[in-house]
């Protein structure tokens, strides 16, 4: 086998496409959006943790997400933020029993 058969492009590695996942960032191939990779690291788990835990994940994908995050962190953290807000805007309704 030759190097350049065994070559990825790091570029090719997130996709972000209308109409697929909302135009998320998520790694190509999967439906795993970067923002889930980086609420994992957030809570502290290592790269090779994060992949253990999809199982089809390979460790170079999980850190072409944090790469992704880290290059674009304010766009992520918002969106993060975004999600965060409309779960506990949901929980609320939900306890207060208008869901």
């Amino acid at each position: 086998m030759s190097v350049a058969a065994t070559q990825v492009e790091i570029g090719d590695m997130i996709s972000r496409t209308p109409g697929i996942k909302h135009g998320s960032p998520h790694i190509a191939g999967t439906g795993v959006l970067v923002r889930t990779i980086a609420r994992w690291s957030h809570e502290g788990l290592l790269p090779e943790e994060i992949a253990a835990k999809y199982g089809f994940l390979q460790l170079h994908q999980v850190h072409a997400a944090l790469a992704y995050y880290h290059a674009n962190r304010a766009e992520i953290d918002a969106d993060l933020a975004r999600n965060d807000a409309e779960a506990e805007h949901f929980e609320a309704e939900a306890r207060a029993g208008r869901l």
